[in-house]
């Protein structure tokens, strides 16, 4: 099956069917709900499902799915639609299934630190139940306020404090699917200590629904962090950055190392929401968090500070006083994304080895300075963990279809360094449809064979978010 609308399909018939399932006021077809549901936030395609389904319990998610096979109709899973990659539209007359109504918090099993959830509950939802038991889920980002579990667990979501705490998947110790086929899988069931075989669970998280839907979660939690310290930093040029890393993580336990360019910090500023953090601007920032609990590791990030500033690897800085004054500080990070929302940017979600940062980045400018001179880029990223994103923004003297073609030309020879250095096309957004013509980039043809054949295991007959990552 493509992924095409079937034309044979009575839609009236099967509206009837699906409300069956679910249940009135839970089937929307109005024009407002289907453009709504079926997008996430790339702004390339035009969403086109013909129906939003809302259920509420994975028997209710496995009958659709059983009638999408039966009736032989394409799926869409719908989360939080904060997707970067074009992941969650639907584009050729899906059936969205939403996983909103899916939003409840099961159960806290407190001797293993588990959260039995669904799917539909959103990141901040699970944050605050963790804070209130006296816990702490540390995958965090900036659309943690709208985003799902289960969209963070298609896409393997990282964010700021994957240099401590590592991915989504290092979270998840228990998934309920419903696969393609219609099948309902109960993988580890919350385990730390299950060596039975193939962990099939691993498979569901970065599948970005092509497999099946996740439905149900077990999810671990950590200890609180005490006593969160914040330094900014100004940096002279990047080859300043990686040197401030090796010296404070030789001493201290980062919670995140974040970075972001001075042009990126300016589209925060013009928003008016915080304030530079000193007087000087500098080429390049970065953000180092971290435990302070006992007098001595603060005294010994300052000693790290001075060191930095005696080097020249460091132009000015910052240290959080209080509460407040971290949060804005974080705030010059966080809201990158949100004061770029205004341009047309191509964005880039790309990773290399730590190791290997300093010369990618030269190798990435000195392409964008010879070939596109006039293109502004907004960088920033978890440079901790060898994660940028390059946000190339629109230059006014040309329309939005030249600057889409020429990102055309652009992204294969972006990947094409990405590759040199046997990096990531996408580090966290995942692949969807903006990335699946770049696949080969970061994947072997002999591996996209095997997730072909991955799919058809648990998709025969294709019907799960047909064409984003791979086609068929």
């Amino acid at each position: 099956m493509n992924s095409q609308i079937n034309v044979e399909l009575n839609l009236p018939e099967l509206i009837v069917e699906l409300v069956a399932i679910v249940g009135e006021g839970r089937v929307k077809t109005d024009d407002d709900t289907l453009h709504h549901w079926g997008k996430d936030q790339t702004q390339l395609f035009k969403p086109n499902p013909i129906a939003v389904v809302f259920p509420s319990s994975t028997e209710q998610v496995q009958a659709v799915v059983k009638l999408a096979n039966q009736y032989n109709f394409a799926i869409t899973p719908s989360g939080g639609r904060t997707g970067l990659s074009g992941g969650a539209v639907a584009k050729n007359g899906e059936i969205v299934i939403s996983l909103d109504k899916m939003n409840k918090i099961q159960e806290f099993l407190q001797a293993d630190r588990i959260v039995k959830l669904q799917a539909g509950v959103v990141t901040e939802q699970l944050q605050n139940f963790a804070e209130e038991k006296g816990y702490y889920y540390p995958v965090d980002f900036a659309s943690s306020g709208s985003s799902q579990i289960g969209g963070n667990i298609s896409t393997n979501a990282g964010g700021i404090k994957v240099i401590k705490y590592g991915m989504t998947r290092n979270w998840i110790l228990g998934l309920t699917v419903v696969t393609g086929r219609g099948d309902i899988l109960r993988l580890n069931k919350g385990m730390i200590k299950n060596a039975t075989g193939y962990a099939l669970q691993h498979l569901f998280i970065g599948g970005e629904g092509t497999l099946g839907i996740v439905t149900e979660v077990e999810v671990r939690l950590d200890r609180q962090p005490q006593n969160l310290q914040v330094l900014v930093l100004g940096v002279p040029d990047f080859d300043s950055v990686m040197p401030i890393l090796h010296e404070f993580r030789r001493k201290i336990d980062l919670t995140a190392f974040e970075f972001f360019n001075e042009n990126a910090m300016s589209k925060v500023i013009d928003c008016g929401h915080v304030q530079r953090p000193f007087e000087n601007k500098a080429p390049f920032y970065v953000l180092l968090e971290y435990e302070a609990p006992y007098e001595a590791i603060e005294n010994t990030a300052m000693q790290l500070f001075e060191s930095c500033l005696e080097q020249g690897l460091i132009l000015d800085g910052v240290m959080s006083q209080s509460i407040d004054q971290l949060n804005n500080l974080w705030r010059l990070r966080e809201d990158i994304s949100e004061s770029l929302s205004s341009y047309i940017t191509n964005k880039n979600d790309i990773s290399v080895l730590i190791s290997y940062v300093p010369d990618f980045i030269k190798d990435i400018e000195k392409l964008l300075f010879e070939a596109y001179p006039g293109f502004e880029t907004c960088w920033f990223g978890h440079i901790g963990d060898g994660n940028l994103h390059l946000n190339i923004l629109k230059p006014e003297n040309i329309d939005k279809d030249q600057f889409i073609e020429k990102c055309k030309i652009i992204n294969p020879q972006i990947f094409s360094i990405v590759q040199k250095y046997e990096g990531s096309i996408s580090a966290e957004h995942g692949v969807g449809l903006t990335k699946k013509p770049y696949l080969s980039y970061s994947r072997s043809s002999t591996e996209i064979e095997y997730m072909a054949a991955l799919k058809k295991v648990f998709d025969p007959n294709l019907i799960m978010n047909p064409g984003k990552i791979i086609d068929i």
